[in-house]
């Protein structure tokens, strides 16, 4: 009996009609291959995973194949976006026996839930070197009742050599000067100055790299640090990887160029890349930089908001190819062919559709077609000609089959598309955006969190899942708190980021300063997950520092403060080593050395314009991580306004930094110039 129908995960309902008897990851599962003595297939994936479709549609629902996984093990499917604790603690196992990693995880385990065998995709017939699914699982079948004790042994050991692994955290330290320009130095030298970006194909956008070179910029005025950022940023904007009719960027590039992308659009990927392109545009003034800052926003609102007033995991990279005959081909709604830009925009605007956007007969893609990007750097074309193509090719590919969306609202993702959303919002004088971050913020609080301020990963359609919240979740969520109580000034916004950061104290610290990725209480696997690196967005651990560091600046609270000192430890150890994969960390420590400053902006009541430009003045300085408060003079909504009086009876901005503040000034252009040196 197949046991997903009543999941909320998109991606295991996807799977709800497989022949194959898939239990969820649960206590039942392991005890129900005790009882029957088998060992356990564990599937993990997600649903805009390509190749998770592939070998779905050609393993999971062939019927001889399910066959055979329902008489000989017990098969447990895992949506990776839902369970990133279960996925980190054997992808960990995967990379440390096969030297790589990637989704679908393949992994067979004890009914101990101890893992013995190891892989990713399978075929169902072999090929490259790869044995076929069906020889996998007759191999580990043959091991599993003929030599059960080697079986055992090579499970007990990996189980023990997980468990003894210990982060090098260095010391309780936070990183000084010579850590930073040491990081700086090494991704310098993984630089690639001809196209952007860091190392070679695939090329992922290094979105936390980017806001640390950014913070190193604005601190110490480093042209190179400035250089790396904005040519990545506008490689990437120029490139396929960038919908150029819609906004919004893809998963990642396939080349080292940018111009192939992994067609999915992940929310943690495009909520971060508004935020940095925000950022750049407050930093230089970019034309380019707003453009795509405020596209992506609008992407987000318009593609990815739920109508719960949530933010949707996900778009598949695959969609209907528009043939009739059903198939799911990937990028189909997103390439052109010469013909069909013809077809749309007749014979004269294609010409110069195909010149504008790179359209060739051969194709930068598959059979000719080609992915739309902007490779002209020089020469003028008409604005409103290019424009009205643009809107001609955006509705003719409306009428494609449109991917699928994976509509769970992770809590974390959320929380980036928050201070995202936020931001953007202000520095362009959208306030629907600001409206859109806050109805995400609001959903969290109904939804997510509890009485006790504890917060659950997921939710899907209004119902909330049924995981809990992890440590990407408290410290992404606070990050966007924050970010919305600095834009908005209101004060309920600082008081739940405090109610999530005091969880964090709580249940993710250790005695040493470290933090684990699971609370204290959560269910206890194989190992308790623990990795100050980033992925595809920041990592839990640099996060939580992050966030902790922005609310002592807001509040005073010096517990907070402490803890997150003590968790850039770790960036100290790990910055001049690999600066690439703790990009968010390096960031933090930016604001770290910077104070962070914090800015308080008092008026005489919120809507005095003179306040207004103030507050908005505080918003856009590019001091690292500086926080402000907005408020009228007296108030008691946020801590930064006490004893802030007004100045000749008008508005006035205080900044501090390191127990030390300025006389207050009335004068934006002094603010400005006191937030950006």
């Amino acid at each position: 009996m197949n046991r997903l129908a009543h999941e909320t995960s998109p991606y295991l309902l996807q799977h709800a009609d497989n022949p194959v008897d898939w239990w969820p990851w649960s206590p039942e599962a392991f005890a129900e291959a005790r009882e029957r003595g088998v060992p356990v297939l564990l599937s993990v994936g997600y649903s805009s995973c390509h190749w998770c479709h592939v070998m779905a549609h050609e393993s999971f629902e062939d019927h001889p194949t399910a066959d055979y996984l329902n008489a000989h093990f017990v098969s447990v499917k895992v949506d990776r976006e839902e369970r990133p604790d279960v996925d980190a603690v054997y992808m960990e196992a995967v990379q440390a026996a096969t030297g790589q990693g990637g989704w679908p995880m393949t992994v067979f385990l004890t009914p101990e839930a101890e893992p013995f065998y190891f892989g990713t995709y399978f075929p169902p017939t072999p090929r490259h070197g790869m044995p076929s699914f069906r020889q996998v699982l007759e191999g580990v079948r043959t091991a599993w009742t003929d030599r059960r004790d080697e079986v055992d042994e090579v499970a007990g050991k990996i189980t023990r050599d997980l468990a003894q692994r210990q982060i090098d955290y260095g010391s309780t330290d936070a990183p000084g000067e010579s850590e930073l320009v040491a990081a700086l130095l090494g991704l310098t030298r993984e630089y690639d100055p001809q196209r952007g970006g860091f190392g070679g194909a695939p090329k992922f956008p290094p979105s936390m790299a980017l806001e640390f070179l950014l913070r190193h910029h604005a601190r110490t005025g480093s042209e190179g640090a400035l250089e790396m950022a904005r040519d990545t940023c506008e490689r990437m904007a120029r490139g396929g990887i960038y919908d150029q009719l819609a906004g919004g960027f893809a998963r990642y590039s396939v080349d080292r160029e940018w111009v192939v992308p992994h067609f999915e659009k992940m929310l943690y990927d495009n909520a971060l890349l508004c935020r940095v392109y925000a950022h750049l545009w407050r930093s230089t003034g970019s034309e380019l930089a707003r453009r795509v800052a405020v596209e992506t926003a609008d992407f987000l609102v318009r593609e990815l908001r739920t109508n719960e007033g949530g933010f949707a995991s996900a778009l598949d990279a695959d969609s209907d190819d528009g043939t009739g005959t059903g198939k799911h081909v990937e990028g189909a709604y997103y390439v052109w062919t010469p013909a069909q830009l013809t077809e749309v925009l007749g014979e004269e605007d294609a010409e110069l559709a195909s010149h504008y956007f790179g359209v060739t007969d051969e194709g930068t893609f598959e059979e000719g077609q080609s992915v739309l990007q902007l490779p002209q750097t020089e020469g003028v074309f008409d604005a409103g000609r290019v424009e009205s193509i643009k809107q001609r090719l955006l509705a003719a590919r409306s009428r494609r089959p449109a991917p699928g969306r994976d509509d769970k609202v992770v809590a974390a993702w959320n929380g980036l598309a928050i201070a995202a959303l936020a931001e953007t919002g202000a520095y362009f004088d959208r306030p629907d955006l600001v409206e859109a971050a806050v109805f995400a913020a609001d959903l969290l609080v109904r939804l997510h969190l509890d009485e006790h301020a504890k917060l659950a990963r997921t939710s899907k359609d209004g119902q909330v899942g049924a995981n809990a919240g992890v440590l990407e979740d408290y410290a992404d969520v606070a990050e966007g708190f924050l970010a919305l109580a600095s834009v908005t000034g209101e004060g309920v916004w600082l008081e739940f980021a405090g109610f999530l950061l005091d969880h964090v104290l709580a249940g993710f610290v250790d005695e040493s300063g470290a933090l684990y990725d699971t609370a204290a209480d959560a269910e206890q696997l194989i190992r308790r997950p623990q990795d100050p690196t980033d992925n595809a967005a920041p990592s839990g651990w640099t996060a939580a520092a992050g966030a902790l560091l922005g609310y002592a600046a807001q509040t005073g609270a010096e517990p907070h403060r402490t803890a997150a000192e003590r968790a850039l430890g770790v960036v100290k150890a790990l910055g001049p080593r690999v600066p690439r994969f703790i990009g968010w960390g390096l960031a933090v420590a930016e604001a770290y050395l910077d104070g962070p400053r914090e800015v308080a902006v008092v008026g005489p009541s919120v809507d005095d314009e003179g306040a207004k430009v103030l507050h908005r003045t505080a918003l856009l300085g590019t001091a690292p991580g500086a926080v402000v408060a907005f408020g009228v003079a007296g108030s008691d909504e946020l801590p930064l306004l006490a004893d802030r009086p007004l100045v000749d009876g008008g508005p006035a901005a205080y900044i501090c930094r390191n127990f030390t503040c300025d006389a207050p000034t009335t004068d934006p252009e002094r603010l400005r110039t006191a937030l950006n040196r």
